[in-house]
């Protein structure tokens, strides 16, 4: 059974920073495109950041310079740095992965984590 796992979460204050992992089982996902979206109360899922296999990234606007995305194939996990976290990322963080970039990129994931609440909040 494939699953991909979430952790990390919490609660923060402005300015804070976290890093969520998004741990991989029952396959390898080393040739996927992966990535992490997140959902705010009311709004719709939005692609935060990708790594495309061959090592191209992708990021919102809203998080360039502030998230790093990167993964460890060795240990089949992906990570999201998040730094200077404002109150607007707060939202459930997924991770997710697809067999091919258009997949992740266009919110079509072939496998989805099932989500970490992040609050950014004084």
């Amino acid at each position: 059974q494939v699953q991909l796992v979430e952790s990390g979460g919490g609660l923060v204050q402005p300015g804070d920073s976290l890093r969520l992992s998004c741990a991989a089982s029952g396959r390898t996902f080393s040739g996927y495109a992966m990535g992490w979206y997140r959902q705010a109360p009311g709004k719709e899922r939005e692609l935060v950041a990708a790594i495309i296999s061959g090592g191209t990234t992708n990021y919102a606007d809203s998080v360039k310079g502030r998230f790093t995305i990167s993964q460890d194939n060795a240990k089949n996990t992906m990570y999201l740095q998040m730094n200077s976290l404002k109150p607007e990322d707060t939202a459930v963080y997924y991770c997710a992965a697809a067999r091919s970039r258009f997949g992740i990129l266009g919110g079509r994931a072939d496998y989805w984590g099932q989500g970490t609440q992040v609050t950014v909040s004084s």
